[in-house]
């Protein structure tokens, strides 16, 4: 099977060109005990038929078509399953360090692009599953859907069907990338003429009848689309200016039921008052270097996943705006969070999503990496599992998710599981040396904005 990859996803295969703009995503699970290998192996392979992307590899494909997904061939689950025992002392610091790494490697483009490792023998007989996989295999919705199948309600794994074996993979054909790419332009074409044939009356029609209303709204497309493509051309922070390959991750947790109740007192959602801890916690880590601080530049990836989307796939667009880090006051931060959030939410280019990464996709790489490496810092908020799970008969105790900084200086990630709101922080070293320093200062910026949902507790 072929199937080109979607344009935004074809946007971050291709800025990784330059390797601190990689796009891999790693997924931290610990477990109150060691699963039943045979049993998680098992559901993996259940996963991997039902996901066909994770049977299959990025090809290159003639210009002007994207790179495609084609099936892997002589495709192997031991592969990409591993198990280790902890090097002491087995304590979630030696979990964090081998997903470090993980983070950092590289994967092996020959082959799909994931990996799962088991980490047994962790103190008071935990274990962990390190899970990393390409962005392009996932956003961060699709992937709680592929947890679903993962995971269990109880000790005991539900009964399953047993999977069927692997389709055969025939050998490539030599000019199958220049048909496939053939066809691709001209269902590009077709798809043009439609869109055409179909907007143009209504076009016409708008054009005569409220000529101003059609031209101003043109030109806000057309800002829209200038705002979510320009580049952006200096850090805001003069503190964290500088970049390198190196990472180190942290987690957090904090309560989901008060950090809600503390973006209700702001007027804002859960992930405004999530944005202004985090904003917090850079503004705190500026004044301890004694730097002034005033708004940064966010990444911020928006879901477009829509009922009845396929399972996996990733279906999100990256929308970069300004927060007010300098702002003391965390009630009047979670506010104004929650303003420059909603217009985000309402840009006009939204719909446009596909045809954007399109553009920016033949535009020059040098481009494509002035559009992130600017950006000051990453924050993605995953609606998580709310109930208790189980994998391979272990119940899960909590879950990390660490998203790639692509450029920023740090990303911190929420992924809520039950009543609680994990954050996983991937630290870029060259633009923030002093990880306890930072840490602490986060934890403080949290603090800041729990305290208003104190009631709560």
């Amino acid at each position: 099977m072929t199937e080109f990859m979607r344009n935004s996803d074809a946007f971050t295969w291709a800025m990784e060109s330059d390797p601190r703009l990689r796009s891999t995503v790693v997924t931290v699970i610990m477990l109150d005990r060691s699963p039943d290998w045979d049993e998680v192996r098992s559901r993996f392979d259940v996963v991997a038929h039902a996901v066909p992307m994770l049977r299959q590899r990025v090809v290159p494909s003639p210009a002007p078509a994207p790179p495609r997904w084609e099936d892997a061939p002589d495709f192997d689950l031991g592969f990409h399953m591993r198990r280790v025992t902890a090097p002491a002392p087995g304590t979630i610091d030696t979990v964090l360090e081998m997903a470090r790494i993980a983070a950092m490697e590289d994967f092996d483009r020959a082959r799909p692009l994931w990996e799962a490792t088991l980490i047994d023998r962790l103190e008071n007989d935990g274990a962990a599953m390190v899970l990393k996989f390409h962005h392009a295999l996932t956003d961060g919705v699709g992937g709680i859907q592929i947890g679903m199948i993962l995971f269990d309600l109880s000790e005991v794994p539900e009964r399953h069907d047993v999977a069927a074996p692997w389709p055969e993979v025939a050998p490539p054909q030599r000019l199958r990338g220049y048909l496939d790419t053939a066809r691709y332009s001209a269902g590009l074409v077709t798809d043009a003429l439609t869109g055409t044939v179909k907007a143009a009356p209504k076009l016409i029609a708008n054009s005569i009848l409220r000529p101003a209303d059609t031209v101003s709204s043109a030109a806000e497309l057309a800002a829209s689309v200038y705002r979510t493509m320009r580049p952006v051309s200096r850090r805001g922070s003069s503190l964290m200016s500088d970049r390198s390959l190196i990472r180190k991750l942290g987690v957090l947790e904090v309560p989901f039921g008060q950090l809600r109740a503390a973006a209700h007192r702001g007027g804002g959602a859960l992930n405004d008052a999530f944005v202004a801890g985090v904003a917090g916690g850079l503004r705190l880590y500026h004044e301890k270097h004694g730097v002034t601080v005033g708004d940064l530049h966010l990444t911020m990836p928006m879901s477009l996943r829509e009922e009845g989307d396929e399972m996996g796939g990733n279906r999100i667009t990256i929308m970069r705006f300004d927060v007010p880090v300098g702002t003391a006051d965390p009630e009047e931060r979670i506010r104004q969070i929650h303003d420059r959030t909603g217009k985000v939410r309402h840009e006009k280019s939204l719909p446009y999503t596909q045809w954007i990464a399109g553009a920016l996709n033949m535009m020059p790489r040098w481009y494509i990496g002035s559009i992130l490496r600017n950006v000051d810092f990453l924050c993605s908020d995953v609606p998580g599992i709310p109930v208790p799970v189980f994998l391979g008969g272990a119940k899960v105790v909590t879950q990390y998710g660490f998203g790639p900084t692509i450029g920023s200086a740090v990303n911190v990630t929420l992924l809520t599981y039950v009543d609680v709101c994990t954050l996983g922080i991937d630290v870029d070293t060259g633009a923030i040396p002093d990880y306890d320093v930072f840490m602490d200062s986060l934890v403080a910026g949290f603090d800041e904005v729990l305290a208003l949902g104190s009631d709560h507790v």
